[in-house]
Order: C-alpha cells, then structure tokens, then sequence
C-alpha cells in the first residue's frame, strides 16, 4: 500500500457545478461548517449512541413475500439495481417494488433494521457491529461489487502522496466503512497518526482529522475548500474529478486487490423463513452483477441522471466512474500502482470470500472510529466468516449461472481474496 498523485483545494462552490447535479433532494448547502462531532451521528456516523430493535424479528413466513429494496446513489447498488431494470427479479419469480433510494447509511440501516426493507446493500463492517454490537439478525448474502473506491484530494494542492496528508482534513463516509479502515491502514503506514475531533481544534502536522460526510455532499464542500479531501465510493470520486476540480489519489481497489466494499444483506430470520424465494432473490442478484460486469458503459448510461436515474448523476460521471481506471494519467500519477493486478475502476463479483472477510475483522481491531467498539475484543475472524455469511445461496446461484464468477473458480477464490 502506497501513495502518490497531485490533487489540490479547488474553487468556490460556486464553480463547481454539484449542486446542479446532486438534485435538489440532497440540498447541498457547502457554506454550512456541521463537521463537529455532536452532529456525526445525525450524518450518518455510526456510534453507540444509535439504537437498533435487537432480537427485531418481523419476517414471517410467507409462500410469496414482497421484495423491498433500500440503497444509497452509490455504484455499489449496481447488482441490485440491474437485476430490477433488467426485470431479473419476475423473471426468477420475485415480486418487486421499485428501489428506494435513501441518503444516508444511517437511515438505510434504520430502514433494514424495521423491516423497511428486506434487501439492502451495506459497507461491510456495518453488518459486522449489527450482528456482534446489537444482537440484530442480519445475514451477508453476497458481494455487492469489488473495489469501486477512492481518495480524492484538491486540484490544486501540493498534496502528491499519503504522506503529505498530515495536518488536513478528509472526509469519509461512516466509521464502520472499508474507506476509514482502508484511509487508515495507509496513513498508517505514512507514518501518520489518524484523529477525530472539531475541524476548529489544533492539528499536528503529522497528524490527519477524519469526520464523517455523506457522500452526496463530499464533491461539494470538497470544492468549497472546507475538507482537503474524501474517500467514498464512486460515482461521487468521478464528480470530483469532473465537477469539484478534484484529482484521484489513489484508488482503493489498488491498494487491496478484489477488496470488498458494499455487500448484500438480509434480515436473518426471513432467510430462515423463506428459502426458496431468498434463492431467487439471490439468483437475480447475481445475474444482475453479471450483467453489469459484462456492460459497464451500458448500465452507467442506465443508472444514470439521463437514463433511469437511480443515481443523481449524468451519465458522463457514472460511465467514468465505471469504466475509466487503467489510464496513462493515473499511472503517471500514481493512482494506480498494481496495473499487474487487472482490476476495473469497479467490478461486480458476488462470491463473499471467507478469507477477506477475516482479514477485514482484523483490520477493524486497528481502525479509529467515535463510539464504544469493545465489541471487536476477542472476535474470532474465523468465527465470523462462518457466522456472518451464509453461503448457501450465492453457491448454488453461481451453479446455475457460472458465468458470474468473475472472479475464476473455486479454487482460486481464497487467494484473490487475500
């Protein structure tokens, strides 16, 4: 895990052209300073202080249950959202509601956790403090995408590598998120020390302030100068670059190969409940990140402001954020280092690898957030590979559609992730 690549404090927001394509649902005000830790968790940060209804348990079992969608306007939805616009879900036999986008990952796991919603896409280590933290049900059943990151900084600043970011400010979109986990094991290995506290409190100059952002407002305020930069998933890293005069740092999947971000969840005891129709769900799912492996310029055109409009965005941001990654500009610049590796900007592969599963529990032990996290004591990667997920599902849907193991087969599998 490296650095490198320019990237600077851009213009006024003025300049910036966001808020005309964020849509007035995310009324992006990037004048207002509410970056102090007493409004974290109003905006989205995950902390002790958010409550679920533990032992929650409103699935039934019922012959033909209604599937109801939930996801954030993240290309991480993209497996779940193709498999409804391609009609995936009736053709596997599943009644569908039309997705329903949500702006903050607090809400969606509110929604999940109420039964809301019975399929969502959640960053990884969420799941893993629902099941571990709060007693709550919840099942990975797959990987929503793999890689589909990165860290974006000014346009205009001296920043070039990890290492310059110490005294700044960078945004991320939740503590329990792949992005702080993976922003810390780098600054980290920059020899710089990763703290949360006010924007307003002194800064050591090897030191970094994280604070949590959603991510429709990062582009934003990012060019308003009030953070240095952001990691989150795309399309918000490609408007940066495109609306925001931000440059690419590094992205996420060249730092960890194959590295899961967003995974699919359902509620535990509907899965139990229901099997035959969470099979289809599951077939559907994977179809659709087939699909959308095999078409990415197509989808992006479909997903987007001038398509469908599941993601308030144009379709030049989200074609770039899906398919714009090996280039000579980013080699130069270094955000990408692995070209060896062949991986994509974002790719949608669903098998749930125990091995990275492991490694991220591990990981977290290492990862400042806000909140009480003793819940990570003594908890047994192995154990939470084998608890976590259920594998039942994606196995026997990659049976029946083998082509969606984009990732090779079986016998591969543990060192791709790893």
């Amino acid at each position: 895990m490296t650095e490198e690549d320019p990237t600077g404090r851009a213009q006024s927001q003025s300049d910036c052209g966001c808020s005309r394509v964020l849509t007035p649902d995310y009324e992006i005000r990037a004048g207002r300073r509410r970056f102090m830790l007493d409004g974290l968790a109003a905006m989205g940060g995950l902390t002790a202080a958010m409550t679920l209804p533990v032992g929650f348990s409103p699935a039934h079992a019922e012959t033909h249950p209604v599937l109801r969608i939930g996801y954030l306007p993240i290309t991480d939805a993209t497996s779940l959202l193709t498999a409804y616009a391609m009609g995936y879900y009736q053709d596997e036999g599943v009644q569908a509601e039309k997705p329903e986008l949500i702006r903050s990952w607090s809400s969606l796991v509110e929604g999940f956790a109420r039964d809301r919603f019975n399929l969502v896409h959640l960053l990884k280590p969420i799941p893993v403090w629902m099941r571990y933290n709060n007693d709550f049900p919840v099942k990975i059943m797959a990987w929503a995408h793999v890689n589909g990151s990165g860290l974006v900084v000014g346009g205009r600043s001296d920043i070039e590598s990890f290492v310059d970011l110490g005294g700044t400010q960078i945004a991320v979109p939740y503590w329990y998120s792949v992005h702080n986990t993976l922003l810390q094991m780098a600054l980290r290995k920059a020899g710089l020390e990763p703290v949360i506290q006010a924007q307003e409190a002194p800064l050591g100059p090897q030191q970094v302030n994280l604070l949590i952002l959603p991510p429709p407002e990062m582009p934003a305020s990012l060019a308003a100068g009030q953070i240095d930069g952001y990691i989150v998933a795309e399309p918000f890293n490609a408007a940066g670059e495109l609306l925001a005069g931000g440059r690419l740092l590094r992205f996420t999947g060249d730092m960890w190969e194959n590295h899961p971000c967003c995974v699919v969840c359902m509620h535990e005891h509907q899965v139990s409940a229901n099997p035959q129709w969470t099979q289809r769900v599951i077939n559907a799912v994977v179809r659709g990140a087939q699909y959308a492996q095999n078409h990415k310029a197509e989808v992006a055109e479909m997903l987007s402001r001038d398509g469908e409009g599941y993601l308030p965005m144009p379709a030049e941001v989200v074609r770039r954020a899906m398919t714009h990654y090996d280039t000579p500009e980013y080699r130069e610049t270094g955000a990408v280092q692995h070209p060896d590796w062949a991986t994509g900007r974002i790719d949608f592969s669903p098998y749930p690898y125990p091995s990275a599963t492991k490694r991220l529990v591990r990981e977290m032990n290492q990862t400042l957030v806000e909140g009480d996290q003793t819940f990570l004591n003594g908890l047994d990667p192995e154990f939470v590979a084998d608890d976590l997920v259920d594998y039942r599902f994606i196995d026997e849907a990659l049976r029946r559609y083998p082509e969606a193991d984009y990732l090779g087969s079986r016998k591969r599998r543990e060192r791709l992730a790893l």
